[in-house]
């Protein structure tokens, strides 16, 4: 890709840790934060005299909350990928619906998402340091930063702060911006190439789905009335035991799902590539990328490479966290991620 920097300056070997606990859905170039609005002052250290200790206290964070509830490093990752998609990084996915507005979180795209009341402990712990200082987009896109780390991912360095938070929802755009489990590899594609990720950076943030489960309501169209011919047959046979009837429903809390990777379920890692391989793709979106000419030699590549896969995806999540970032009279920093600052 490139403006990339080299994976030695992007990567260093993370460990490897476990959990039982599961979820999920689901570049440095000097362009992607200077593309609109002036960048949005994004830049490195953005913190280092207003809170000194920011980036600190979100990695301390990530790591007490990963240990206690494994899960939340799963959903920061994913929960960066929604509020990027959708207009810009701005945390506009944190906000509560209000008398006048709907949140995003409320969305079927936003299905399944969950711990957000992390993020606020993370965002109290900051506020407690440096009181109206650190934005909420920072903090999800930090934690999001550490939390592909600490699930065995690359430690991904070079990351700008000076994110702006949104002041309002953009409920009406998630459908429209959010790619669905179904969708065409070109769709997907464009969508991603909108942020500035190529197609290369695309397959590797699709690789995010190696980690977490995928409800029922979304796999049943593959299962019934019979098994998708481009599904490994032992496979197919397992997600019907997993999944069991085809009226899977999406809004019930009690929902059956099925673990994208059955090997490493809580490692990011490049198992996710293997099993497109193999014909075990969970997702028909995920499937697609290794038969569609555009991609099927990334995933053949990263199948091959774990460290190669580690590279391109700090590389893209990198180019993702930068887009369209606000303009400092565009937004604010919020105290309460969950609400817009009162006004004056």
């Amino acid at each position: 890709m490139t403006g990339l920097r080299s994976s030695s300056s992007l990567v260093a070997a993370a460990p490897v840790l476990s959990s039982a606990a599961l979820l999920f859905f689901c570049c440095f170039t000097t362009g992607a934060a200077d593309a609109g609005n002036g960048g949005g002052g994004l830049r490195l250290g953005y913190y280092s005299e207003s809170c000194p200790r920011a980036e600190d206290i979100v990695k301390e964070q990530v790591a007490q909350l990963y240990h206690k509830h494994g899960n939340t490093a799963v959903s920061w990752l994913r929960a960066l990928f929604h509020d990027c998609m959708v207009r810009s990084c701005d945390a506009s996915l944190l906000l509560e619906p209000t008398a006048t507005s709907v949140s995003e979180k409320a969305s079927p795209r936003s299905f399944g998402m969950r711990n957000f009341k992390y993020i606020d402990v993370i965002k109290a712990a900051v506020e407690r340091e440096c009181p109206g200082t650190v934005s909420c987009s920072d903090v999800l896109a930090l934690a999001a930063r550490d939390g592909a780390a600490i699930l065995g991912g690359p430690r991904v360095v070079g990351m700008r702060t000076g994110r702006r938070d949104s002041r309002e929802s953009h409920d009406d755009e998630v459908e429209r911006d959010i790619p669905n489990h179904n969708d065409s590899v070109s769709a997907v594609l464009s969508r991603f190439a909108a942020l500035g990720v190529d197609a290369e950076g695309a397959v590797a943030l699709l690789g995010a789905h190696s980690v977490g489960r995928v409800h029922c309501f979304n796999l049943v169209a593959r299962l019934y009335p019979t098994v998708d011919a481009g599904v490994d047959q032992a496979y197919g046979a397992y997600l019907r035991q997993r999944c069991p009837t085809a009226d899977a429903r999406e809004d019930t809390r009690d929902v059956a799902y099925a673990r994208n990777d059955r090997a490493t379920p809580m490692v990011l890692d490049n198992m996710y590539y293997k099993n497109l391989l193999a014909r075990r793709g969970l997702l028909l979106v995920d499937q697609r990328l290794a038969d569609d000419p555009r991609t099927a030699s990334f995933v053949a590549r990263m199948a091959a490479d774990n460290a190669y896969f580690h590279d391109r995806f700090a590389a893209a999540l990198l180019t993702m966290s930068e887009y369209n970032p606000l303009g400092d009279d565009e937004g604010e920093i919020r105290r309460d991620c969950r609400f817009v600052n009162p006004a004056a």
